[in-house]
């Protein structure tokens, strides 16, 4: 395998993390601040085991980071560039949808409005 054939395999690692819908909603979740576990279940609406899973394996990969307060575990975005890669995703299908598209209109409702903010411990 060469180099490149490792990068591209990298990429699409990460690529791979955000193409499920699960991972996307918690993406969703904590692109504008970080939330505890137990708000991110609320919010997403699926069981904490599904949630847990999908945390981890976001974790893992490098996409969410995550601290400990007490029995509280915080999760928010890695890196607020992975919040603007899914704000130009949505933008992309956005433009290319009729003004008038309800889909079009919860899109740009869905849409990160800013750059994660972390709290202070």
């Amino acid at each position: 395998m060469s180099a490149s054939d490792e990068v591209f395999d990298l990429v699409a690692s990460v690529f791979s993390v955000l193409s499920e819908p699960t991972r996307l909603r918690i993406m969703h979740a904590l692109c504008e601040e970080e939330k505890t576990v137990s708000q991110i279940v609320a919010e997403v609406g699926a069981t904490q085991t599904n949630v847990s899973r999908h945390l981890n394996l976001m974790h893992r990969s490098g996409v969410l980071a995550r601290r400990k307060a007490g029995s509280q575990v915080h999760y928010r975005a890695a890196d607020p560039a992975m919040v603007e890669i899914c704000r130009s995703v949505c933008n992309r299908i956005a433009a290319q949808m009729d003004d008038r598209t309800p889909l079009r209109r919860e899109l740009r409702r869905l849409m990160p409005r800013r750059a994660p903010r972390v709290k202070e411990p």
